[in-house]
């Protein structure tokens, strides 16, 4: 399919697929970076809730039409057209794969088997689509924590298996001037039919790729490390890696930058290079005329908020057996500084009952309140009130799920610049 540029020019639109779609992270960072990209079909369904209020949003902002709300296992392939590109951001809890053949595409855990959704519509299109983008939490690089980096090296040899190049990138937004500190495992795939999989394998040695000239290179540089690229190898079938691979290691064989060809891994450890202009807490928030009262901590909670937040080493008892144990943690910053990125948004950032993880910022007036739904949104880089339909607390919750917009908008940019 083509459509028209400015200045009259006829070019080729990449057609993507967005899964596990939210309130449309993925979708506003692809159409920022680019017009070529165009979403031909998404979907959204939260298990065991009535409430579908990411999916309404979305509807709200995009429209109807090849939207679905339905549990992605249950959709059947008829009903997804074909496409160049899926995203997603999916779930991230359990990936291992169960030991016996005719279950090797099932999971423990409830919303670790949405990984497979991904792998079925991978597996099942008969015209492979030529890129994948995906996003989740780094911690997927190490888990579980009795086999560290098994979750992923699944994940790598059974996309491998579909005829995919890997590579991935560990990255902290605010470390490229983004407004929040929020660290994700981004990870995109080309398929052997794609001009950029030919490309990589005429390079020869993958470093090249990984440190100056790729995708994720050009998004997002890094200071060349000194260090040799580690190499090692995913073998066995899915099921022997899911039970063997590093089992009884201390520590995950995966670095926070890599790529995987032909189950072969190269993976080092690398640091941001970047000198543009940061965006900092202050930058997003609202004057203080405008906040509503109910955003503002009331007095007799503060001391409630500063134990939270506080530093502790309390003996505590458990809750079922009533055994008592030592616990401890670090201080964490009351109020959180205006001269920074903020920290990471988590979904139980909305209400105004006392927490360690909600953002509480001083105001001009010395008052302290917490952040409003659209500042939360800014910090993900969304347009303003993009969920205004919502309660706030549901606001913040659907904030705490998202991802920074602006980190999709640069790879969209540095893909599509890549793609023929």
């Amino acid at each position: 399919m083509y459509s028209c540029n400015e200045g009259g020019i006829f070019i080729k639109e990449l057609k993507v697929v967005e899964l596990f779609a939210g309130v449309g992270g993925f979708r506003i960072g692809l159409e920022k970076a680019s017009k070529r990209y165009k979403i031909i079909w998404s979907n959204q369904w939260e298990p065991a809730k009535k409430s579908q209020i990411a999916s309404e949003i979305y509807k709200k902002r995009f429209g109807e039409e090849n939207h679905s709300n339905m549990d992605i296992a249950k959709v059947p392939m008829s009903e997804i057209p074909d496409f160049d590109l899926l995203v997603g951001g999916f779930p991230c809890q359990d990936y291992s794969v169960a030991r016996t053949l005719n279950q090797a595409k099932g999971l423990e855990g409830k919303k670790g088997v949405l990984w497979w959704q991904i792998h079925r519509i991978l597996n099942e299109k008969k015209e492979k689509p030529r890129f994948i983008l995906l996003e989740n939490v780094d911690r997927l690089l190490k888990s579980p924590a009795k086999q560290r980096g098994r979750d992923f090296a699944v994940m790598l040899a059974s996309l491998s298996d579909l005829g995919y190049i890997v590579e991935w990138r560990v990255i902290n937004a605010s470390d490229y001037g983004m407004p929040q500190r929020r660290r994700r495992i981004l990870f995109l795939g080309y398929h052997k039919n794609s001009s950029i999989h030919k490309k990589i394998i005429d390079l020869g040695n993958p470093s090249e790729w990984i440190y100056s000239i790729g995708v994720l290179a050009k998004s997002f540089k890094i200071i060349n490390p000194k260090n040799e690229l580690n190499k090692f190898s995913l073998d066995g079938d899915l099921p022997s890696i899911s039970e063997k691979f590093n089992k009884d290691a201390k520590s995950s064989p995966f670095e926070n930058c890599g790529i995987m060809i032909d189950r072969k891994v190269w993976t080092i450890k690398v640091s941001p290079s970047y000198s543009g202009k940061f965006i900092l807490l202050k930058d997003v928030i609202l004057p203080e005329k405008e906040i509503p009262e109910d955003f503002f901590i009331k007095e007799n909670t503060i001391k409630d908020w500063e134990y939270l937040k506080g530093a502790k080493n309390e003996e505590r008892k458990n809750k079922k057996n009533g055994a008592a144990y030592k616990y401890s943690e670090g201080k964490m910053s009351f109020p959180d500084s205006l001269d920074l990125p903020s920290r990471t948004i988590v979904t139980g950032e909305g209400g105004p009952s006392p927490s360690r993880f909600k953002h509480v910022i001083r105001t001009e007036s010395g008052r302290l309140r917490r952040l409003t739904p659209l500042e939360l949104e800014r910090l993900n880089m969304f347009p303003d009130d993009h969920t205004k339909e919502a309660k706030d607390t549901q606001r913040a919750f659907l904030m705490g799920n998202a991802l920074v917009v602006g980190l999709i908008e640069i790879i969209g940019k540095a893909l599509i610049s890549e793609v023929d």
